[in-house]
């Protein structure tokens, strides 16, 4: 059955476990020379792991301005 008295928690825990998993990605990827609104689409299922794998191996914009590329 429902517990009724953790239901206000609920939607507030979802909040903060979001905000955990987007906030570290906001900041990797501005470091990174990209959007840091890209961080949103941590959340969604399968576009987290295309976009891991995305920044993962493509070449970031802020090596290409320095014009050093790390490998």
């Amino acid at each position: 059955m429902h517990d009724s008295t953790m239901w206000p928690f609920g939607p507030l825990m979802m909040l903060v476990v979001a905000g955990l998993i987007i906030l570290p990605f906001c900041f990797i990827f501005r470091k990174a020379g990209y959007s840091q609104w890209l961080g949103l689409l941590m959340i969604v299922p399968v576009i987290n792991f295309i976009l891991l794998y995305f920044l993962a191996f493509s070449e970031w914009p802020t090596n290409r301005v320095r014009g050093s590329s790390r490998d």
